[in-house]
């Protein structure tokens, strides 16, 4: 598996993760590669709004629409640090490029754009991130922790948190209910 490259695709957590941090997450992977991977979790959002969020670090967000859009748990690493994963537009200072559509931003000038509404319109704004060592994710796949899709970007930015896993397993034609909570290997 030394040349698997899994950005842009969702990791499915399966039924038997126990770890609390990922049970029953979907998480997109923005960059793996020799040294490790990194992603966000997509379907955890949490108490915290964009309108506190913009208050809580000093930009005015006069987009009242998105007030009340929750913030997300990206994962258990760097949750002080806010990350914005978006469509592929305009010019950031710190910016990964996932693919020619989507794009991981982590610099303030994105978020000030999106207060005075000039940001994407698509984005999922998350504090933490997940990542893996290098190998260790290949070893979770060994071990039967997650499934693999190829990403979709409606997944992503058109549906609601609570529907992302179930819409990421369908992808993959499984319904959860029929998942076993027993990893084997045939």
């Amino acid at each position: 598996m030394s040349n698997l490259n899994l950005s842009h695709h969702f990791l499915i957590a399966m039924p038997a993760m126990q770890d609390p941090y990922f049970a029953k997450s979907l998480t997109y992977i923005c960059e793996h590669n020799d040294e490790g991977a990194m992603g966000i979790v997509v379907n955890r959002p949490i108490s915290l709004t964009l309108g506190e969020l913009f208050e809580q670090i000093n930009i005015p967000l006069n987009q009242p629409e998105l007030a009340e859009t929750q913030v997300h748990f990206g994962g258990p690493v760097q949750t002080e640090r806010g990350f914005v994963l978006h469509e592929s537009t305009g010019a950031w200072q710190s910016t990964l490029k996932v693919n020619d559509h989507i794009e991981l931003t982590t610099s303030r000038d994105i978020l000030q754009a999106v207060g005075e509404g000039n940001g994407p319109h698509q984005l999922l704004i998350t504090l933490g991130y997940a990542g893996w060592g290098q190998g260790q994710l290949e070893e979770e796949l060994s071990q039967n922790a997650w499934l693999t899709v190829p990403a979709n970007e409606r997944i992503l930015f058109d549906l609601p948190p609570e529907r992302r896993y179930a819409a990421a397993m369908a992808l993959l034609g499984v319904d959860y209910a029929t998942l076993s909570e027993d990893a084997g290997h045939a």
